[in-house]
Order: structure tokens, then sequence, then C-alpha cells
């Protein structure tokens, strides 16, 4: 349902080549999982190959996808994010180098690289449409993280979901802080609405902020009756601090980069802070959300 010129470009592309069987599927509920469900319901093929907005795929991404889910049980193949920066400001480099770390991305070998083989999840997918079949496609009360809420129903269902690192796309990052935090806190947001159904999925690297953000908050409260826990705020604080600003220097020395050095710290902390308090939210809030159930 754009009204941004999609259609009208989609239009000129389909005419300037006409060996392409391309169909353009009207999404009402102008949400992301019911406009995958609406695309595979739409779609005749074996494979379903995602391809998302914000992301530019290299150019042998379908045939490295389709060579990766010849290996035995796999569902779903992916591979690398590589972020990139979506404006030319120092704050723009900073989003996209902190989306990558580890201080941002903890294990996520999508994001980080690593060697080929099974994860939790992949960005995008590619899919053996009979999986998607049995498992019954994106969950469209989930309007962000229902890819990671597929993958772990298809894993659950005794499929694999594969990783390779020589499947790349190109992801350009949110250009400001203000897009950011609105970006993280959605992710926060719902994977806490995951977690209520599925606690086991949570990992480490996603425990982390919403645990950092519950420990500041309860040192706060407590310190009233007790200022010594103000002091342990302080301490914690002055850690946290320590390793962001330290993890801008190292960066703004090694890419020879002085706008990183405010920027990296800025961007990993609204990651932080986003997510963590999104995720509680998430975790307390007793609204139903989202269009229905699954595709």
């Amino acid at each position: 349902m754009s009204t941004d010129g999609t259609r009208e470009i989609l239009g000129a592309y389909s005419r300037a080549h006409a060996e392409l069987r391309l169909a353009v599927v009207d999404n009402p509920d102008r949400n992301i999982p019911a406009a995958l469900n609406r695309g595979i319901r739409a779609s005749s093929g074996q494979v379903i190959v995602r391809l998302d907005a914000h992301s530019q795929p290299e150019p042998d991404y379908i045939e490295r996808c389709l060579s990766a889910l010849t290996q035995s049980g796999v569902a779903n193949a992916g591979g690398v994010w590589q972020i990139r920066p979506s404006a030319g400001t120092a704050i723009a480099r900073s989003i996209a180098i902190a989306g990558a770390l580890r201080l941002g991305a903890g294990d996520a070998r999508y994001r980080v690289s690593g060697n080929e083989g099974e994860v939790d999840t992949v960005p995008f997918g590619a899919f053996h449409r009979r999986w998607l079949d049995r498992v019954g496609g994106f969950d469209e009360s989930l309007l962000s993280n229902e890819d990671y809420e597929l993958n772990l129903r298809l894993r659950r269902a005794g499929a694999k979901v594969w990783f390779d690192p020589g499947i790349r796309s190109s992801y350009y990052a949110r250009g400001d802080l203000g897009g950011l935090w609105k970006q993280y806190a959605r992710y926060g947001y719902w994977k806490a609405r995951v977690v209520r159904r599925y606690p086991s999925s949570l990992r480490w690297r996603q425990a982390l902020p919403p645990l950092f953000v519950l420990a500041s908050l309860a040192l706060a409260v407590a310190g009233i009756a007790f200022p010594l826990a103000w002091a342990a705020l302080g301490s914690l604080w002055l850690v946290y601090l320590i390793v962001l600003l330290g993890t801008g220097v190292a960066l703004a020395l090694r890419r020879q980069d002085a706008g990183l050095l405010p920027g990296v710290p800025l961007a990993l902390g609204t990651m932080h802070l986003a997510w963590g308090s999104a995720f509680w939210w998430g975790m307390i809030d007793g609204r139903k959300r989202g269009s229905g159930g699954r595709g």
C-alpha cells in the first residue's frame, strides 16, 4: 500500500523485463508478517527467498542460498549482514559500526560472521516451502521478531537453520539516534513477547541489556533507603561508560575517524537502553497486538 512511487517503479521494471513474472501483492494490514504471508501465498515455487528493504543482496546471493539449502535437514539458509551507513554523517557511520560489534550484537553470527553451521536465526532467509507449510508461516500477531519466532518453530519441528558466511547482503542501518532508538525499542518489545511464549528462547546476549536496565533501576530505588546502593549504581555506570568510551577511542584510532569517538558510545548506549527498557515493557504489557494468528 505504498504511496511513494514504489508501484510505478515496479510497473516500469516489469514492462522492461517481460521475461520475468513479477506480481505486486497488496498488504492492507501494512505490517511485515502479514506482507510475508501474503507474498508466500501468492507464490508458486518450492523455495521462498525473502529480500527486505534497507538491504542489497550480493549478485550470487540466491545461488548461494540454493546451494546451502541442499544440506540435509536445512529448512532456512542465510548469511552475513554487511552493515553500511545510510548517510555520510559521523553518527550514521558510528551506528553502522556499532551494529556489527560484539558489544552491540553479542554472538549473533550473522552480524559478526563466523563458521558455517547451524544457528538460532539468520537475516531474511531462503526457505523450503514444505517446511513453511508444515509450521504455518509467519506469526502475524508479532509485529517484529517474527523471523526469530518462525526459526524457533522450524528448529522445534526438527529442521535446521543454516548460516553460510558466503551468503552476503548489505544492510543499511538507521542514520540517526532517534531512528535507532525506535528500531531497538521495537526489537526489545517484540522479543519480550516471544520470550513470554518461549522462555527458553532468551539468549545471554539478549538478556544483558534488560538486566543492566533492571539493575540500574533497582539500585536507584534502593538508594532511597540504603545510600550505599547509589554508590553501587555509580560504580556500575562508571564501568559501563569506561567500556563504551574505550571502545569509541579504540575504533576512532584504528579507523582514523574522530567522529567515532563520541558516535560509537552513543550508538551502543542507545541500542542497549532502548532494547533493555522496551523488553521489560513487553514483558508486562498485557495488550493484544498484531492482526491475527499464523499465516
